[in-house]
């Protein structure tokens, strides 16, 4: 069978690689592919692997030997399910590959801001240590996170993993969640679950971890960042469109919350009208939470187990609707 990588580089960029699946099928791999390029690339293949190139209806519809879409994500937004479905097209993705990635992005966030060693390292350097009047030299604002509160918005694995670390920093952890599972009263103990509105009021640093929905779009806008403390941090790792980011330009400007650290925007890559960029107070990483080699690593691995169960019929990770 013909198999067709439309775009590895966003998974493999330059230390991995998709050689393994030539074992599976007769594999052409491109780095990247434009839109309209993606039907003279996969028209005669059964198998396609894809991570942001989207295959919609159109395209399925000029690819009658389609059998197969492997996504190199969890999300599936960019193929139409629909038309997968009417087709007999199975569609498989990877789900959960990078819960700890993502919680040690934001624990990189918390202590790039409680401990400030950028800013410090920067100040050595420039000699303003070996200048200094007095031994101890340091930046006021240095924070420790024991006893600081964290809330969490959703608490799915990645969230889960952040409560986890949060406690052995001997954070308060507390959470709001639309669905509350009994179990977790005692499988996170020192977690407490509280209405939204508490969660924000109470929290040194908010950490959004809900998917986006048409309910969570724009969730984060002016009223909420108003019930949140001044001194508060907040952190996006899920998705951009959870918060609207005119409303944080703004909140942050106004001093209205203290900081924002955010991976995620509303279009990605960020474009250069976006108000977040002329923000005050904001940390910007371009969606980099997942990328670590050993993730990506994981990810490639069940991309193509995904892949090899369809090929013998045992098929996983299969998108149903």
């Amino acid at each position: 069978m013909k198999l067709v990588v439309l775009d590895a580089y966003a998974c493999t960029s330059d230390d991995l690689s998709f050689e393994k699946f030539q074992q599976l099928a007769e594999c052409t791999v491109y780095p990247s592919t434009p839109k309209t390029k993606i039907v003279e690339r996969i028209k005669d293949a059964q198998l396609v692997i894809t991570n942001k190139c989207v295959i919609d209806k159109e395209i399925i519809k000029q690819c009658p030997n389609l059998k197969y879409i492997g996504i190199t994500a969890t999300g599936y937004n960019i193929i139409d399910i629909q038309q997968t479905n009417q087709r007999g097209i199975v569609v498989t993705n990877v789900p959960a590959y990078s819960t700890k990635a993502v919680a040690q992005q934001v624990f990189a966030y918390l202590l790039y801001l409680c401990n400030q060693v950028e800013k410090h390292d920067r100040r050595v350097k420039r000699g303003d240590w070996q200048n200094c009047a007095y031994f101890c030299f340091y930046e006021p604002g240095l924070t420790e996170l024991s006893q600081k509160t964290i809330g969490l918005i959703g608490f799915g694995n990645i969230a889960q993993q952040v409560a986890k670390i949060a406690n052995t920093f001997d954070m308060k952890v507390i959470c709001y969640t639309r669905t509350l599972h009994q179990e977790w009263e005692n499988t996170f103990p020192y977690v407490s679950f509280l209405p939204f509105e508490e969660v924000l009021a109470k929290s040194d640093f908010i950490s959004i971890h809900c998917p986006l929905t048409p309910q969570t779009k724009h969730l984060f806008s002016q009223k909420v960042f108003s019930q949140m403390k001044r001194t508060a941090v907040l952190i996006n790792t899920a998705r951009g469109p959870i918060v609207c980011e005119e409303d944080l330009a703004q909140a942050l400007n106004q001093n209205i919350i203290s900081y924002a650290c955010v991976d995620v925007v509303s279009e990605e890559p960020i474009k250069g009208e976006n108000p977040l960029l002329s923000a005050k107070n904001i940390l910007i990483t371009p969606h980099t939470a997942w990328a670590p080699k050993e993730t990506r690593q994981r990810l490639l691995d069940i991309v193509y187990q995904n892949l090899e169960g369809f090929l013998t019929g045992s098929i996983q990770n299969q998108i149903q609707s």
